[in-house]
């Protein structure tokens, strides 16, 4: 069986609220700026492959008056990825020791995704990792599960996709991967035993 893990938010902490509550003194104002100015949509575009440079540029024209703290979403974006969440971690760790295929896809800016590579080492333990912004492709689209199976010889059926989003794990099993929507190590160190994977 392969394993094919998402990395934000089931092997590393993600949120920009890490950064932004070091930015903004009101919860209220900081919550605004993530709906109206550097959104989900707006980071989206990122993790499809669009630089930041032009997404701060972007982003400056249509709200001038936030220019700093767009500039930080990019110059202080390490500050939105603290730590990785260790019982997943672990789990992994596991698992190679095991002997087991490890992969990933994630929805990631390329650019990012290099910094964030020097930082982790465990994220070397992947025979391989497709990374959305490389690719011009992002999650739930069936063409970056595709793109993992293609490239590797990989059979849909013979993976197991983990992923946070439920719409990221519809996405796997519509191309025929079984698929866990992860909540928790916990939950997914019991589902792995239950099926004989760990």
């Amino acid at each position: 069986m392969n394993i094919v893990f998402d990395i934000g938010n089931v092997l590393l902490r993600w949120d920009p609220r890490f950064l932004y509550r070091r930015i903004f003194a009101d919860e209220n104002r900081m919550e605004w700026f993530l709906t109206h100015v550097c959104s989900n949509d707006w980071n989206l575009e990122q993790d499809r492959g669009r630089s930041f440079a032009e997404a701060v540029r972007e982003a400056t024209l249509r709200h001038p008056d936030y220019a700093a703290e767009i500039a930080a979403y990019d110059e202080r974006w390490q500050e939105t990825l603290p730590h990785a969440i260790d019982g997943s971690v672990a789990i992994l760790e596991s698992l190679a020791a095991r002997g087991a295929a490890l992969y990933a896809i994630t929805n990631w800016n390329g650019e990012k995704f290099r910094e964030t590579r020097g930082r982790f080492g465990f994220l070397g333990r992947f025979r391989d990792i497709v990374v959305s912004g490389d690719e011009w492709l992002v999650k739930p689209d069936p063409a970056i599960y595709r793109l993992l199976l293609d490239r590797n010889g990989l059979a849909a059926a013979d993976c197991l996709f983990i992923d946070d989003s439920a719409a990221n794990v519809a996405g796997a099993e519509a191309v025929g991967m079984s698929a866990h929507h992860f909540h928790s190590p916990e939950l997914l160190a019991e589902a792995l035993r239950r099926t004989g994977r760990l």
